[in-house]
């Protein structure tokens, strides 16, 4: 199939994708017995401070508890946590986003620290997607701000996300971000009982 999107300030360009159902998927294993949901999801920070005031002041989240100093002199930190054994978690913090999951966010030193962080085209890349209502007040806001916003937004009009319009834009110390927004849904919804997780769903 054809997937179109539209980006602005650009002629229309048709990608070819391929659309995963669950009839192209193996079999389910037994799944983990009671499994509710994702609770949280660990984000790496050069500075918790400066980490939780973006997070805060930036996109609206509230920061909770922290859990302080984690260090030992032993092999604990590689048994446990698969890092060096002398790294260091300074401190780490909770994060409520919204209606969403929750974010641990961690500050670290280690020996053999990558500084640099992982693209989405690495093993391991990563992003954060943000829900908004309106995108271009949530674009211009970003950009009042300061906030590198890579590129500008683009839709997608055919296939499954059909509805759905993304863009990304980056921390202050690169993390890779992204605000979407599908207010009037997206097709692969049609016909459908049961669908993704939602953030428009009601907060409890």
């Amino acid at each position: 199939m054809k997937l179109k999107i539209r980006l602005t300030g650009f002629t229309r360009t048709t990608l070819a994708t391929a659309m995963i159902t669950t009839a192209s998927l193996p079999a389910a294993a037994t799944p983990m017995p009671g499994m509710q949901g994702l609770q949280h999801i660990g984000i790496t920070v050069p500075n918790l401070g400066e980490g939780v005031a973006f997070f805060r002041d930036m996109l609206g989240c509230e920061p909770f508890f922290t859990f302080g100093e984690f260090k030992f002199e032993d092999d604990w930190m590689e048994r446990h946590l698969n890092v060096h054994p002398r790294a260091t978690i300074r401190d780490f913090q909770m994060v409520r986003c919204g209606n969403g999951t929750n974010l641990e966010v961690f500050e670290y030193t280690s020996p053999d620290q990558n500084r640099r962080g992982p693209r989405n085209s690495d093993i391991g890349g990563h992003h954060l997607a943000f829900y908004v209502d309106d995108m271009d007040a949530a674009v211009a806001y970003l950009k009042e701000q300061g906030i590198h916003v890579l590129g500008a937004p683009s839709t997608f009009t055919e296939g499954p996300a059909a509805g759905l319009t993304w863009v990304y834009f980056l921390a202050p110390w690169g993390l890779q971000l992204e605000l979407v927004s599908y207010p009037k849904g997206m097709a692969y919804e049609q016909g459908l009982e049961r669908g993704l997780w939602d953030p428009r769903m009601p907060a409890r």
